[in-house]
């Protein structure tokens, strides 16, 4: 950087003073400093980012209340009932008053040892088959795009005719946070079949008379 230096004119026979030099601070040090520390920060700080959960929506179609739904078979059908306070409901089968006996209604959690050990034991041949099939990817005994290995796990599970229907309901006290936990453990237990639905008044019934 450059600096002015103002001399002083001398008389003749004037006794010659030192020179002095004007005050000189240099810069640049700080300007690289500054640039560093900006690139670091923008390599450093993570940017937030809205999360967003995608949801299929089935098609719209103008004959849906003339369409006759689906059959679901009853030994493969799980419901499971959200409600306040971060409870979590299940029971196999159709709750049905006019066809006795009802189901019986368990209570569980969010953790590994509740709904996550439930759904692994009712979906495990799936999970083994989709697990075994993802390790060999991972230590490349079997080589795959990620498509085809997409494709190959839904084929899985479209193929096995014993896993779990899972039906979500939630009532009007559940907190969406428990919605997507429990939409987590699907993906989590590989899943193949599972709904959101409304939930039934014989199920709200249920709900309030089990056991606290």
């Amino acid at each position: 950087m450059g600096e002015i230096i103002e001399g002083e004119k001398h008389e003749k026979g004037a006794k010659r003073r030192p020179k002095k030099h004007s005050t000189n601070i240099d810069m640049t040090p700080m300007v690289d400093l500054m640039c560093l520390l900006i690139t670091f920060f923008m390599l450093t700080t993570a940017f937030s980012k809205p999360k967003v959960m995608e949801i299929t929506m089935p098609e719209k179609n103008a004959d849906t209340a003339n369409q006759k739904k689906p059959e679901i078979a009853a030994d493969r059908t799980v419901n499971i009932l959200i409600t306040g306070n971060d409870e979590v409901y299940y029971y196999i089968g159709l709750a049905n008053p006019n066809k006795p006996p009802m189901p019986v209604l368990y209570k569980t959690n969010y953790s590994a040892d509740g709904m996550r050990k439930f759904l692994l034991e009712k979906n495990q041949n799936v999970f083994k088959q989709v697990t075994e099939l993802k390790d060999k990817v991972l230590k490349g005994t079997l080589v795959m795009a990620d498509s085809v290995l997409n494709r190959k796990i839904k084929e899985i599970k479209k193929a096995d005719k014993k896993s779990p229907i899972v039906l979500i309901k939630a009532d009007e006290k559940a907190k969406y946070r428990n919605i997507v936990d429990i939409i987590d453990e699907m993906a989590i237990c590989n899943i193949a079949q599972y709904a959101v639905v409304d939930i039934a008044p014989i199920e709200l019934d249920m709900i309030k008379n089990a056991p606290k």
